[in-house]
């Protein structure tokens, strides 16, 4: 009994085994389905990801061009400089025209303080003759015209204190405008420095040590290539094929070498003499070449034809000179077929030819696999998305 089940659990285990040997070597069945055609191939431009030209705030000399074309800079770090000296010497006339403003408000403030303290309208010792005219004006005269309706002390020490407090008010006023005329002219000086708004390279120098620059002459041109775009002018027909996050073939002219992009920005608005919309697509880090090189936007059809098909990469049967596929015949039969390829996107490819709409082939072959081995027992085919 006991080696009747150990021979059954062996038996058991060797089928098994045998089953995934075979799903290993063999692969699962899928069915060819058409491809979509009529896509078109557009022209584009490789853009650095982010790109500013940096313009003279301030007309001047050019003192310092820091670096040349392709050369790499943290943000904030110095590119151009355009010479100070003019403004150097402004803003130490500014400086002492703020502290004599300073001066100036620290006098009225004491001249304040001393009519609240010792009210000059009681002062004793404003008329010559050791203070007896003065007195006699403050103990008689005063008195008796205030009763008579001929004076009013108390006015006076309150017009007396108004004006010191006008002239505080004047003073500070004074300081403000000094304060204002150097952080305008700090201003100034900040803009003959023209900092790097990001890391990036120089792309383009516009002018060079000892030029004269006016304001809004162009400096360099400055760039964020780390990542890289291709911008394209489609034709407003095709941007229906298009949505922000598809992915599309893009041929770079160096190599030639074959990406796939995303679609990152589509523009609101066509160019109305053109009829185009610009479309910008986000290219792969680190591939060859950089801004101004040339590229081809595949752009997808929307119809599918049964003329041409489109497989997974996987489906080609690895080694061998030639391509081919395993086709799986009606019985289980694998045949090999030679195919004719055509452009490849993302993780398909078009057969130009030696494959029809609705037949079955393997996917994931094992490369030792050979026309007239059987596939009974395998996965019933699975129905695949059309590719695009």
């Amino acid at each position: 009994m006991n080696r009747t089940i150990v021979f059954l659990t062996a038996v058991l285990a060797a089928v098994i085994t045998f089953a995934a040997a075979s799903q290993a070597q063999f692969g699962r069945i899928i069915e060819v389905e058409g491809a979509s055609v009529g896509g078109q191939t557009i022209s584009g431009t490789v853009v650095p990801f982010r790109e500013v030209t940096l313009t003279a705030q301030i007309g001047g000399r050019v003192t310092l061009v820091a670096g040349d074309e392709g050369d790499y800079f943290d943000r904030d770090e110095v590119l151009v400089a355009i010479s100070d000296d003019r403004l150097t010497a402004q803003r130490r006339q500014a400086l002492a025209e703020l502290r004599a403003a300073e001066a100036a408000m620290r006098n009225a403030q004491v001249q304040y303080g001393r009519e609240v303290a010792a009210p000059r309208s009681r002062d004793i010792g404003q008329m010559p003759g050791m203070g007896i005219p003065s007195m006699f004006d403050q103990l008689i005269t005063r008195p008796a015209g205030s009763i008579a309706g001929l004076g009013d002390p108390g006015l006076e020490r309150q017009v007396d204190l108004y004006s010191q407090g006008v002239g505080i008010d004047q003073a500070a006023a004074a300081w403000q405008q000094a304060r204002a005329a150097l952080e305008e002219i700090d201003s100034a000086i900040r803009d003959t420095r023209s900092m790097a708004p990001f890391s990036g390279l120089v792309m383009r120098k516009h002018v060079e040590e000892g030029d004269t620059v006016q304001p809004g002459q162009p400096l360099v041109d400055f760039g964020h290539v780390e990542f890289l775009r291709v911008e394209s002018d489609v034709p407003a027909r095709f941007v229906g094929r298009l949505e922000v996050g598809d992915m599309v073939r893009v041929t770079l002219d160096i190599g030639p070498t074959e990406v796939d992009a995303r679609v990152a920005q589509i523009f609101p608005i066509a160019d109305p003499q053109r009829h185009t919309v610009t479309v910008k697509f986000d290219l792969p880090r680190g591939v060859p070449g950089g801004p101004g090189m040339y590229a081809d936007v595949h752009i997808p059809g929307m119809e599918v034809s049964d003329a041409v098909v489109r497989i997974p990469l996987s489906a080609i049967v690895p080694g061998g000179a030639l391509p081919r596929v395993a086709v799986v015949e009606g019985d289980g039969t694998v045949r090999m077929r030679m195919v004719r390829l055509g452009a490849v996107q993302n993780d398909s490819i078009t057969v130009l030819s030696g494959l029809q709409v609705g037949e079955r082939i393997l996917d994931q072959p094992a490369a030792d696999i050979r026309s007239g081995d059987r596939v009974d027992g395998m996965n019933a085919p699975r129905a695949t998305p059309r590719f695009r």
